[in-house]
């Protein structure tokens, strides 16, 4: 197969045409036959045991021509796109058979929508603000508190009526004009006052009451609730108090951090407190460089992106989350009867986000062109390592699942930014400038100087797409194998 021609037909839009060779041709039909023989029968022949040519003689040449060219209708494009040097982003192409046939092989053209031209202005010298880090003895505090609360322990009240702050154990039902309503019931349910767990004044009734009370509470449902049935409706619950605790707990001193942690002295561990929060800040630090130095580059990047990269971003980022919750053993339709939400809502939170990875790619791209970055064969080595680690596979289970053309790719746009941050500006500062914290609040996902174009499209990471396999030849004179397979069970009847 080759290409024969390649021509830019509108922004975005190419249209190649594309042979393929009697010799390759005549062998995939060779291999449907192979494969379909088994479904069609013949007069004068056992069902599956006909000869090719017999087949077609009775059928006609063109039975199994839909089916060769669908076996290399992906792999043909795919080449020619990469001989024309285009890469795919859609997999809805216009489709236009020239001929086919077994003599001359295929010859086809289609129109399919690539990845734009880019340009990018000034990488290398770009200006950004560093943060200084520090971490102070408030921080340090406030996190030995919170490993005292992890590590607290609940001790009951009994001398004294509940307080803010308290957790309260309690049975609960819910009335509404006198009539139990559903999901208002509850036992033994611990229930932390302040907490705002429960409707507005449900738990503020609750204090002053003593263990083993039976009282009322009434409350008002919001007019907003998620009920329906229920917004807007004044209720009465019947309470039964069982129990009061409190949080209890431990004392801040040498014994609790040779308690909580591998150090014997609180000093120790107030050092190690200090080491993990500084190195957490320092890395927030760098990669908030790095986001003002993608900002200042997409700020500088010109290209038409075709609307199918974002399409195909938000679909992937859905499906990913989507695969997240998999792992946590919660289906995503159940996810979204928890927050009220849909699949529109949800593609829709995704798509600011998703135009912004497009665009930082594509700007990464063309600097990965304009420097001509490469992996070497010792970053795939160590990448597929740690992505071996990671997945714990092994490795050559991990090189079967990702193709090495990807994790180069990916490689070489690290370097890309690796490169941009070792030739920025950076000005040190104790506090970001009151323009670049409204500019952080403010901050918009469309880049001043990119527009977008209009085409259909469904996935990958950075908006690029492989050709669908083809369905349809378009060629009228084709007779197809399940017309066969019919055709022979009719007359057998």
């Amino acid at each position: 197969m080759s290409l024969k021609s390649s021509k830019k037909v509108d922004t975005n839009r190419y249209e190649l045409e594309i042979t393929i060779d009697s010799e390759k041709f005549c062998n995939a039909i060779n291999t449907v036959y192979k494969r379909e023989r088994k479904n069609i029968s013949v007069p004068g022949f056992r069902k599956g045991k006909a000869p090719l040519g017999i087949i077609e003689k009775y059928y006609g040449e063109g039975v199994f021509f839909e089916d060769a060219l669908n076996l290399l209708y992906v792999e043909s494009i795919e080449g020619a796109a990469a001989e024309a040097g285009v890469s795919i982003v859609d997999d809805e192409m216009k489709f236009d058979l020239v001929s086919i046939s077994k003599a001359e092989g295929a010859h086809f053209k289609v129109t399919l929508t690539t990845k734009p031209e880019v340009k990018v202005g000034e990488y290398k010298g770009l200006e950004a603000e560093k943060l200084i880090c520090e971490v102070s003895e408030d921080e340090i505090k406030a996190e030995l508190e919170r490993m005292a609360d992890r590590n607290s322990r609940m001790v009951e009240v009994t001398d004294r009526a509940a307080a803010l702050g308290d957790t309260a154990v309690i049975d609960f039902e819910g009335f509404v004009d006198g009539e139990a309503f559903e999901g208002g019931k509850g036992e033994s349910y611990s229930l932390a006052l302040g907490s705002g767990q429960f409707i507005p004044g449900f738990e503020d009734q609750i204090v002053g009451h003593n263990s083993g009370e039976e009282f009322d509470v009434d409350v008002k449902f919001p007019e907003e609730y998620g009920a329906k049935e229920l917004a807007g409706k004044d209720a009465t619950f019947k309470v039964k108090l069982h129990e009061l605790k409190v949080k209890e707990l431990p004392e801040i001193d040498d014994e609790f951090a040779k308690d909580v942690s591998e150090f014997d002295t609180l000093n120790a561990l107030k050092e190690d407190i200090k080491a993990k929060a500084l190195e957490r800040k320092n890395k927030a630090a760098e990669d908030e460089v790095e986001n003002q130095l993608i900002d200042k580059i997409i700020d500088g990047m010109e290209a038409e992106i075709p609307e199918a990269m974002f399409k195909n971003r938000v679909e992937q980022s859905y499906r990913d989350f989507e695969y997240r919750l998999q792992m946590q053993g919660m289906p995503i339709d159940m996810y979204m009867q928890y927050t009220g939400s849909n699949e529109t809502e949800m593609k829709k939170s995704l798509r600011p986000q998703a135009e912004r990875q497009v665009k930082i790619r594509l700007a990464l791209e063309k600097i990965v062109e304009l420097e001509k970055l490469t992996a070497s064969e010792e970053d795939l080595v160590k990448e597929f390592a740690t992505l071996a680690e990671t997945y714990s596979m092994p490795v050559d289970q991990v090189k079967a699942a990702i193709p090495e053309k990807d994790i180069a790719d990916d490689l070489a746009v690290r370097k890309a930014i690796d490169l941009v941050k070792e030739n920025a500006k950076l000005k040190e500062v104790k506090e970001y400038t009151k323009v670049e914290k409204e500019e952080k609040a403010e901050k918009k996902p469309a880049a001043k100087k990119t527009t977008t174009k209009k085409a259909t499209a469904s996935k990958s990471a950075d908006g690029e797409k492989k050709p669908a396999e083809k369905k349809t030849t378009a060629s009228k004179t084709t007779t197809t194998k399940k017309t066969a397979t019919k055709k022979a069970e009719t007359e057998e009847k």
